[in-house]
């Protein structure tokens, strides 16, 4: 099994942007340490004082300065907000400052009504499946240089480094997006952190329908990743405790509270207790909102849940009060699997 790491630049309690900055390349550097197949970084407005991830495609050229072979990615650049053809020329930056390791993820979502009037974005489309397809395949004609000679965009150019084009990833959390990715035969990665309900009949959707792609960049066979909000320490019920941050965090934001993050304390007296230990065997068609456990119960769980949406590669997301938790985590999960440090 593969591992990568989506990052989400969260503020530490009391502390700023850049300290959050400084522990994302801290935590992709550690990740290109022990083998992590690809580290990506998120986009969130709005909520800046609690995740400084705004700005995937700043984050992302700092980060290929930073690392040499893990593969950068977006977890996802949200195309409603932009213009695919400004889209394409940012990826096709990042692949010239990191030749043939940057991954354009592709996502949308909306914002706030007022971080979204702020960004411009129509937040009232007609058929938003519809435009969410034409942005996909835009980018991906303006990635690969395949619009028609006579398209009005024909002669345009992005930079390029000669290793070949960005590669494109479909994100979504809901089996509308998994639909779509299967019929431009794209690589899929769903969001199970956000709707884990969803997780295996998207899969299923995506690998019912999924055609080989006519696209420049799309591929010939389903490819897919899974995301997970998934946490290790040494023993089971330390890890559970270290859960309580996630599921606290669920809390509040169902209750309207975006984007804070308790300590273990609050989380544990929030929740009125620590949380059981995860299961070392999930029954069928459970599919929690965050799991946790020793490094042994981890392999099990993460083979569970990949072989349940028939995938090869987990991406790891995790709501901790403290980076070294963090890190650790990282690291557990890394022995746990097995992967090879570079």
């Amino acid at each position: 099994m593969d591992l990568s790491i989506v990052d989400l630049s969260p503020v530490p309690d009391g502390g700023t942007a850049g300290e959050a900055y400084a522990n994302t390349v801290q935590a992709a550097k550690q990740a290109e340490r022990l083998g992590y197949e690809r580290f990506w970084v998120a986009e969130h407005h709005g909520m800046a004082e609690r995740l400084a991830g705004t700005t995937p495609e700043v984050l992302l050229g700092h980060l290929a300065a930073e690392t040499d072979a893990i593969r950068l990615g977006s977890g996802a650049v949200l195309l409603n907000h932009y213009s695919p053809f400004k889209v394409a020329e940012v990826f096709g930056a990042l692949d010239g400052l990191a030749p043939g390791r940057i991954d354009a993820g592709l996502g949308r979502a909306n914002g706030s009504p007022a971080s979204d009037q702020a960004l411009g974005t129509d937040r009232y489309v007609e058929d938003p499946d519809a435009d969410h397809r034409e942005r996909v395949e835009a980018v991906l004609n303006h990635l690969f240089d395949d619009f028609p000679d006579e398209h009005e965009y024909a002669d345009l150019s992005i930079p390029r480094s000669g290793w070949g084009p960005a590669e494109p990833w479909l994100l979504g959390s809901s089996p509308s997006s998994a639909e779509l990715a299967a019929e431009l035969g794209l690589p899929y990665c769903f969001a199970g952190f956000i709707r884990p309900q969803w997780a295996a009949h998207s899969f299923e959707t995506y690998h019912e329908e999924f055609q080989p792609s006519r696209l420049a960049g799309g591929v010939d066979e389903p490819a897919g990743m899974v995301a997970v909000n998934a946490v290790c320490a040494e023993t089971d019920e330390e890890a559970a405790r270290l859960r309580a941050v996630a599921e606290a965090s669920h809390q509040r934001l169902r209750r309207g509270e975006l984007g804070t993050t308790p300590s273990v304390e609050e989380a544990i007296d929030e929740l009125g207790g620590v949380p059981d230990p995860a299961p070392e065997t999930l029954d069928d068609g459970e599919w929690p909102r965050a799991i946790s456990g020793s490094p042994e119960t981890m392999a099990g769980l993460l083979d569970q849940l990949a072989d349940r949406v028939g995938v090869d590669e987990v991406m790891i997301q995790h709501v901790v009060a403290d980076h070294d938790d963090g890190l650790r985590s990282h690291e557990l999960l890394a022995d746990a699997v097995g992967l090879d440090p570079r």
